[in-house]
């Protein structure tokens, strides 16, 4: 089975190693047939720390890291 790719603005960057990020999606409302806009956080290991509040970052699934890092960020190389 795939990995899944999500993509999302980082919201905290505070600890060590490791990335909050928010991933936004849209969905059709069954009853009222509107747009709604539903938004999740991840935490996601980066190793370099490289990313900064604000950055757009690309997130893969991976095998639990911490009590709640299940997702590390894409190499900028691998993101393209």
């Amino acid at each position: 089975m795939p990995k899944r790719i999500l993509e999302g603005v980082v919201v905290s960057d505070k600890g060590d190693k490791t990335v909050v990020v928010k991933v936004e999606r849209t969905l059709l409302h069954p009853v009222l047939k509107k747009t709604v806009r539903l938004s999740k956080k991840y935490h996601a290991h980066d190793e370099t720390n490289a990313l900064k509040e604000g950055d757009v970052a690309r997130i893969v699934e991976c095998a639990p890291k911490s009590k709640l890092k299940r997702w590390e960020v894409l190499s900028p190389s691998s993101a393209s």
